[in-house]
C-alpha cells in the first residue's frame, strides 16, 4: 500500500473532522510553511483528506518542490504556492493574508551554529506571527516544536510526556535545542497576548517512506565504526502519516487553546531491535554497543576535554544531550488519544515494513 493510500485509510479510520469541533471551518484558508519538506508535505495531504480546500504554502524558491507536486489534491481544492522567505517580512505577509489557520512546520538552519539555527528558527517564526497578526483573520497558530527541548536530567520515573520539564539550560546542550525552546517561548507569549490562540506538537523521532539514516537516539555513525548507544531504550518513532494527522487534529480542535501535544506511535521498537531489523531488512553492518554507564562516561570526558580546550573540540558530546537521547525513557501519546481523538492508523510493524523497503530501492540507487 502506498503512503498516499494508506493516508486515504487514515482518514476514513479516525473520525471525520465533520464530527469534530474545530477552531476554524474546513473551508477557511490554512497557510502551511514547510510544505516541501518530509512532513509538511504529507499535512498538506491530510488536510485535504480531512476537506480542508483553501491551502497556502510558503516555500523558498531554491526548495525541491517533488513531493509537494505528488500530494494528491481534490478536484474542488485550492493550493497556492508563494515564494518567498520567512526571514522577509514582507513574504511572511502575503503568505499569511486571509489565513485562518498557520501550521509553522519550516526550520530552517544549522544545528551546529547557534546564530544561524535562532535567526532561521526564532526570527523567522516572528515575522510569520507578526504577519498572522497584521492579517487580523488569524484564528489558530500551530507550532512543531519537538522531543529535543525536553530534559530527562531530573526526571523521576522514565516517563517523558508533555508535563515533563525543558531543558533548563539549552544554550549547553546543541544549537537546535536552543532555538526550538526559544520558538516555543515565543508562540506562547503571542498566544498569552495576541488575538489569537496557539498549539504547540511536538514529535518523536518521525520515521517512513523518503527519510534515509538511522536516528542518532539509536546510535551514531563516526570514529569510521557505528556505535550502538540505544541498547534496549524505546524510541519514539511515529510514522510520517500518523504524525500529519496528529499534527491537523490537534492544531486545528477547539478547546485545546495552548495546550501541547507529543506525537508517537504505539507498540514502540527498542533501540536493539530496531538496529538488528534494519541490518536483515536493509544491508547488514558492524556495529559497536556501547553500553549506557560507558555511554555517559564517554559524553563526561568529550564535555571536560571541551572545557578544558575553551572550545577548541565543540562540546558535540554532553551529558545534557545523553540524557535527552540515550537515556532510558517511556513515551505516552495518551494526551493526543484523550482529547483530540487521534489514532495511530499506520500500525509500527507496517511502518517499519515501508521504511525499510524504501531504504533497499534508495540503497539500490545509490
Amino acid at each position: 500500500m502506498s503512503p498516499s493510500n494508506s493516508l486515504t485509510g487514515s482518514a476514513e479510520s479516525n473520525p471525520p473532522l465533520s464530527s469534530r469541533k474545530l477552531v476554524i471551518a474546513a473551508s477557511e484558508r490554512v497557510l502551511i510553511t514547510g510544505a516541501t519538506g518530509f512532513i509538511g508535505s504529507r499535512v498538506v495531504q491530510a488536510l485535504f483528506r480531512f476537506g480542508f480546500r483553501d491551502l497556502v504554502c510558503l516555500a523558498r524558491s531554491t526548495s525541491d518542490r517533488s513531493r509537494l507536486d505528488a500530494v494528491e489534491r481534490p478536484a474542488d481544492a485550492r493550493l497556492k504556492v508563494v515564494t518567498g522567505n520567512l526571514l522577509s517580512p514582507k513574504d511572511c505577509a502575503a503568505a499569511a493574508a486571509g489565513a485562518a489557520a498557520i501550521i509553522h512546520l519550516a526550520a530552517g538552519g544549522s544545528d551546529k551554529s547557534y546564530p544561524d539555527a535562532f535567526m532561521n528558527c526564532v526570527i523567522t517564526t516572528r515575522n510569520l506571527l507578526e504577519a498572522g497578526l497584521q492579517a487580523g483573520c488569524l484564528r489558530r497558530f500551530v507550532n512543531i516544536s519537538s522531543f529535543a527541548v525536553y530534559s530527562n536530567r531530573e526526571k523521576q520515573g522514565r516517563l517523558l510526556d508533555e508535563s515533563s520539564p525543558m531543558e533548563s539550560r539549552p544554550e549547553l546542550r546543541d544549537a537546535y535545542c536552543f532555538a526550538k525552546i526559544k520558538q516555543d517561548e515565543l508562540v506562547a507569549d503571542y498566544g498569552r497576548r495576541g488575538g489569537f490562540s496557539h498549539v504547540i506538537v511536538r514529535p518523536g523521532s518521525v520515521y517512513g517512506p523518503g527519510k534515509g539514516g538511522i536516528p542518532s537516539r539509536i546510535g551514531i555513525d563516526t570514529f569510521g565504526l557505528f556505535l550502538h548507544l540505544g541498547g534496549g531504550n524505546r524510541i519514539p518513532f511515529t510514522y510520517v502519516d500518523n504524525c500529519a494527522e496528529a499534527i491537523v487534529l490537534a492544531g486545528l480542535s477547539a478547546g485545546v487553546e495552548g495546550e501541547v501535544f507529543n506525537v508517537v506511535d504505539d507498540d514502540l521498537p527498542s533501540s536493539s531491535k530496531f538496529l538488528r531489523l534494519y541490518k536483515r531488512r536493509v544491508k547488514d553492518f558492524s556495529s559497536v554497543y556501547m553500553p549506557h554507564w560507558a555511554s555517559y562516561i564517554f559524553c563526561w570526558a568529550w564535555e571536560r576535554y571541551s572545557d578544558w580546550s575553551e572550545g577548541q573540540l565543540p562540546p558535540v558530546f554532553n551529558r545534557r544531550r545523553w540524557h535527552a537521547l540515550w537515556k532510558s525513557s517511556r513515551y505516552s501519546n495518551e494526551k493526543l488519544k484523550t482529547r483530540v481523538g487521534w489514532s495511530p492508523t499506520v500500525a509500527t510493524p507496517e511502518g517499519l515494513d515501508r521504511y525499510f523497503e524504501s531504504c533497499r530501492k534508495r540503497d539500490a540507487l545509490a
